[in-house]
């Protein structure tokens, strides 16, 4: 290298890593990496002008480098070394082209080699991994082999990496604490060398990174608590650093709210929606940093859609509070029991005083603005279980409004999964509804809204293709028939001479709800039309269902020819005998049932008495 000067090879460095940035669709088509290939040579010339590295550094064997080689590889170094002296400055320097042509191979999706360069790269540093100006590199690597290991679904050697990588991070700032260099000074004039204040703000990066990605490690390992909290300290570091892409970072909130929604966290679910919605309203309003791509507004599509999925996170949110609150305030059949509701109300007030030491606990994104931002957002919409009606019905009005959102993007062509899913979800929210209106009539006409969403789907869908989703339609509208003739079932009864109108509407009803449920146990058929002997896990339980409200609606047909109600009580017999063979035959079955079963049983034994009864009858007239 003496003959070529200093500036001349950090000028080869800088234009190498210009050429890096370039983005793949500005390259030729037919070469979406020239621009990586360029980078890498450049980095070669690079490489060969510093020399060959310190012997006992290339000499020593791979094997020592890999995850749980003890303290000088992914263990932490007994004590900080800087690397002075001609010899170990050359080493850092290589290290640092290590692991640019490391990045640069797996970037070309050359993952070995990409492998052997970032290992490499910490095979030089190994002494001086805990040192100011090598801490920040070594991180990097490991990350990157973290990431790399990720790719290839080796997800424990990834996890070594990773978290070898948090753990020096710690140790540094703990025993030294100063910024670190950033690597690419290594090839800068003293003159252009990084502020304090920078070196500080790329470091904190790197860092957010191997959280980002420890995240999602835990989350391929199925740690869900730790890996949402990574997730947390992640967007939360991002906010406080201001390095984030709005539109990513809110999906991410939006994302991490659906983890406290299944553990029924609901304030802190909130929180993470309320600040999703404030950061995506940023969207194009902040300047493009390197985190980001170009403007934003040149991705509209893509905006479109992540807006639609967090809408469809606060539907979740919305309707699982309200079924939430069901479940605690239901008796055995599904209906309102009033001495749990008051039960609930009388908690109430508990769970206000506990408010404020549950949100001092709870992680919280931003400060000043933005904090008051997300906290006017949040004042907004209840984090408490609805305990009537127009409690439930403000959660209601929230969450149709963004199925409304939803539906703007995912529309039935070209998103028929997701569409389904969101109409799904609308009917879903009127069902838990229906629960908190103690009006019948009113019931009535919600689940005829119901009815009046899902109907379409079964005619718009092939159920070749979509059978399984055809199956969940076909279950669901004969439930929401059923519902709506045991309402007028009950508003008959409460009259007393009920009219052949409201006995035609019971018996319409009846037939709807007969239709839908056969569609549904037709759809478990094989093609020779013969109904499965075992019916497979995934549908026992709404296969016996199904049977079992078929064999009550035969016996709620109302009739005045005693024939046809004989016949309607064979076809109820019929059912309920299936229900409790099958539980013989398959004693499994019987745990999924157990209510179903022992009613099935006692009408197996009493309709025939009632049927015998009926034919006497018809014999004497």
């Amino acid at each position: 290298m003496a003959n070529v000067p200093w500036a001349e090879v950090c000028e080869k460095f800088q234009a190498a890593l210009a050429l890096s940035r370039v983005e793949l669709h500005k390259n030729p088509e037919k070469e979406p990496y020239k621009s990586k290939y360029g980078a890498r040579a450049l980095l070669e010339e690079v490489k060969a002008l510093l020399g060959p590295a310190p012997e006992d550094e290339d000499e020593r064997p791979e094997a020592e480098d890999g995850p749980g080689a003890g303290d000088h590889a992914l263990g932490l170094p007994a004590e900080v070394v800087e690397p002075e002296g001609p010899v170990a400055q050359r080493a850092v320097r290589l290290a640092v082209i290590e692991f640019h042509l490391g990045v640069n191979h797996i970037d070309t999706e050359e993952l070995s080699a990409g492998e052997e360069h970032l290992v490499k790269c910490l095979r030089l540093l190994r002494r001086y991994r805990l040192s100011h100006d090598c801490v920040s590199l070594c991180i990097q690597a490991q990350n990157n082999l973290g990431i790399l290991w990720s790719e290839r679904e080796e997800i424990e050697t990834a996890q070594a990496y990773l978290e070898s990588s948090e753990a020096l991070y710690n140790q540094y700032m703990k025993e030294v604490g100063s910024p670190p260099l950033d690597p690419t000074e290594r090839f800068l004039p003293e003159e252009e060398k990084l502020t304090e204040q920078e070196r500080s703000k790329r470091f904190e990066k790197v860092y957010t990174h191997n959280l980002y990605y420890l995240a999602q490690v835990y989350q391929h390992l199925e740690m869900f608590e730790k890996a949402a909290h990574y997730c947390h300290s992640t967007l939360k570091r991002q906010l406080e650093h201001n390095a984030y892409h709005p539109i990513e970072w809110a999906i991410n909130a939006a994302t991490l709210s659906q983890f406290y929604i299944n553990k029924l966290c609901f304030m802190e679910a909130r929180h993470c929606l309320s600040a999703a919605n404030v950061i995506f309203g940023q969207t194009g309003k902040i300047s493009a940093t390197e985190d980001t791509p170009e403007a934003e507004g040149e991705v509209p599509e893509l905006y479109h859609q992540r807006k639609g999925e967090i809408a469809r996170c606060w539907i979740k949110y919305c309707l699982t509070l309200m079924q939430n609150a069901q479940l605690s305030m239901q008796d055995n059949i599904g209906e309102l029991d009033l001495d749990k509701q008051s039960e609930l109300r009388a908690l109430r007030k508990k769970e206000l005083d506990e408010e404020e030491s549950i949100r001092k606990k709870a992680v919280q994104f931003g400060t000043g603005e933005l904090c008051d931002a997300i906290s006017a957002v949040e004042e907004k919409v209840s984090y408490l279980r609805p305990l009537d009606f127009e409690e439930a019905r403000e959660l209601f009005l929230l969450g149709q409004h963004y199925v409304f959102e939803a539906k703007e993007f995912f529309q039935i062509d070209g998103y028929v999964t997701d569409h389904i899913e969101v109409v799904q979800d609308h009917s879903a929210l009127f069902k838990v509804l229906a629960f908190f209106e103690t009006d019948m009539e009113r019931r009535c006409k919600m689940h005829k809204r119901r009815i009046a969403m899902l109907e379409p789907l079964t005619v718009d869908l092939n159920p070749q293709y979509y059978l399984l989703v055809n199956r969940q339609i076909q279950f669901e509208i004969a439930h929401a028939y059923y519902d709506m003739m045991d309402l007028k079932v009950a508003i008959a009864d409460r009259l007393r001479d009920p009219d052949s109108h409201i006995v035609k509407k019971i018996n319409n009803l009846n037939k709807s709800a007969l239709k839908y449920y056969q569609l549904f146990l037709d759809s478990l058929r094989d093609p020779n039309k013969v109904f499965p002997e075992h019916i497979g896990e995934d549908v026992l339980r709404p296969a016996m269902l199904a049977k079992f409200r078929v064999a009550r609606l035969y016996g709620k047909i109302i009739t005045a020819d005693p024939k046809k109600e004989l016949e309607n009580l064979a076809a109820s017999l019929e059912h309920y005998k299936f229900i409790v063979d099958y539980c013989e035959k398959h004693p499994e079955a019987a745990q999924e049932i157990e209510v179903e079963l022992e009613l099935s049983k006692e009408m197996v034994s009493l309709l025939p008495t009632k049927m015998e009864r009926f034919r006497t009858k018809m014999a004497l007239t």
